[in-house]
Formats: structure tokens, sequence, C-alpha cells
């Protein structure tokens, strides 16, 4: 009898401390990379333990990588329509909310350090406000990075010169169709689900992702060589569904978004200490990386500014926005 008493007074204790809970809230989380790129591997190590410890175990946290859940028009359309809970996607919303052209504006950042700076400050909150007022079903919960958007092809690509007449996979967005036409290749769009076979059937001769990408969905596999533009410093937002999250309480409405700020700052972190061994280990692979030389990357800026000028042209957000972005130290 003592030690079903001493049983029942520890399950009670467990029970009042949260440490589990009888019927948890599931979160549900899509992406579309590989669990080794930084933001995905953040969904695994800050963003699910932080809720599941700070709810006490009142919420679980389900990630589904890879495009388990579907690919990002199907996750984008899921977390606005409610069937999923929170997804973390590119900008693939711009061509109905054009301002989220900046998160792919070409040669905006100093650096990746800089980039950061923009996408865990004050100019983000800002954008995750604009954005709840233009998709009321969502919010903005945090930015990570994507990543420095490089070119590779099975053809060679070494110089500026190199781009003529390659066909390139670009995502569906205006921005990087026009870097591909404005250096002289062709553009096509392709899901990332099914770049890898594009690229090995030789759809297509190359595409522009960050080399976290080429290595977590195994582009290098596929192609020869990696041209190391950093045109594009591109950023994942981690959205959620605004009818799960407005009806949480305040406390779990706090702990989901302080675990997004801190999942989008490590995912920065791990992402830019990456970068240089990245790098190593697809030229371990046999891939040929060439930097992107001073003056060449001055000929790209120039070949792009039709392009550039035309956003300027089109968009009054743009001028004040990119210098605002510009002047962040």
């Amino acid at each position: 009898m003592k030690l079903n008493k001493i049983l029942a007074t520890c399950l009670t204790l467990v029970a009042a401390s949260g440490a589990f809970a009888a019927n948890p809230i599931t979160l549900k989380v899509g992406d579309n990379w590989g669990n080794t790129h930084p933001m995905a591997a953040a969904l695994d190590t800050v963003f699910k333990p932080m809720i599941e410890k700070g709810s006490n175990g009142a919420i679980k946290v389900d990630v589904y990588h890879s495009g388990t859940l579907g690919n990002e028009a199907d996750l984008w359309n899921g977390v606005r329509n409610g069937t999923i809970e929170v997804a973390v996607i590119g900008s693939g919303m711009n061509q109905e909310y054009p301002t989220m052209l900046i998160t792919d504006w070409p040669f905006l950042y100093r650096d990746l350090n800089h980039a950061k700076k923009v996408w865990t400050g004050p100019i983000a909150d800002e954008l995750s406000a604009g954005f709840h007022q233009k998709f009321p079903t969502t919010h903005v919960l945090g930015w990570g990075p994507n990543s420095a958007r490089t070119f590779t092809s099975n053809k060679k690509l070494t110089s500026v010169a190199d781009f003529k007449g390659q066909k390139f996979r670009m995502p569906s967005n205006p921005i990087h169709v026009g870097i591909a036409k404005n250096l002289g290749a062709s553009a096509q769009v392709i899901p990332l689900g099914e770049l890898f076979s594009a690229l090995e059937t030789g759809v297509v001769d190359g595409q522009d992702n960050g080399m976290v990408t080429v290595i977590s969905e195994a582009f290098y596999e596929v192609q020869k060589y990696l041209y190391e533009t950093n045109h594009i410093i591109a950023t994942l937002e981690v959205i959620v569904s605004a009818p799960f999250f407005d009806k949480l309480s305040a406390e779990h409405q706090k702990v989901i978004r302080d675990a997004a700020k801190a999942a989008s700052v490590t995912a920065w972190d791990n992402y830019i200490a990456s970068v240089d061994k990245d790098r190593q280990f697809l030229k371990s692979k046999g891939v040929t990386v060439t930097a992107v030389t001073e003056a060449d990357r001055q000929k790209i800026i120039e070949m792009l500014k039709p392009l550039t000028d035309k956003l300027y042209a089109d968009h009054t957000w743009a001028k004040p926005l990119t210098d605002k972005i510009k002047a962040v130290q």
C-alpha cells in the first residue's frame, strides 16, 4: 500500500510538472530539404525540443523533411489553408505579394553576416507584420537561411562567359529567371524534388542553389562544375497557420515564437560556419569549384542592371527597402 502511495505521488508530481500530456497538441512541420540543411537541422535540434520542453509536453512537434508533406507550393497552400501547422519555405508567394522579391534580390548584402543581421533583426519583424496583413491566415515566425546561391553545371562553368547558351533550372521567380536570361542562358522552372532527375538526364545543364543544398540534395553526383557567384543570399521563412496559432494560449504562442527565432539564429550561425567545409567537400567529390573574381562579379552586376532597374521601376517599395537593408551594420 505504501509503495502504491509513493508511485501515485510520483505520477502526480510528473503530471503537474507537465513532463507528459495525455492529449498533446500536434504541430506538423514540413520542409523541402534534407535533414543536413542547416535550417532543416535547426528544426530538429532547436525548434522541436524548445517547443516540447517549453510547453511541458502540451505540444508535440512532428518534423517532415525532404518534401514528405509536398513541394513548396503544396506546403504554402497547406499552411495558409490550415491543413499544415508550420511550413518552412522560400518566396514562392512573391507573385501574390511582390514585396517577397526582396528575399531574392541580387547582390544586396556585403556578406553572410550582414544578411543574418537583416533577417534576425527589426527589418525582419516589420516584413513579418506586412506578410500577415497580406496573408491573414498565416504568421511568419522566423527568417532562416536558404543559402548564398551558386551556379552548377555539367558544362564548363568557370567564368561569366560560360553562361551563354546553357540551360539552367531556376525557381518560379522573376528575379531568378531574369538572372539566367541576362547572363545569356535559358531558364526552365522545375520543382526542387524533380531537379536531381532533370540534371541527371540532361533536361537542364545546371541549376542555382547554395553549396549546402548541392550537398543535401546530392547534386554533386550529377554536376561537374560549381561557380561560386553568391548572387543571392536567400531566406527560408518559418510560417505558421494563423487559425492554429491564434487559438493557442499566449504562453504557448510565445514558446513557439521563441523557438522559431532561436532556430533561425542557429541555422544562420551553422550555415555561415559550414561554407568552407562545404566547399572542400564538393572539391573532394570531384566538382570543379571556382570562386568568382571581383572583375567577373562586377560584370555580372552590370549584366543584371536591366533586371534590377526594372524591379526598381515596377515596385515603389524597392528602393527604400533595399537602402534600409544596405544601411544595416
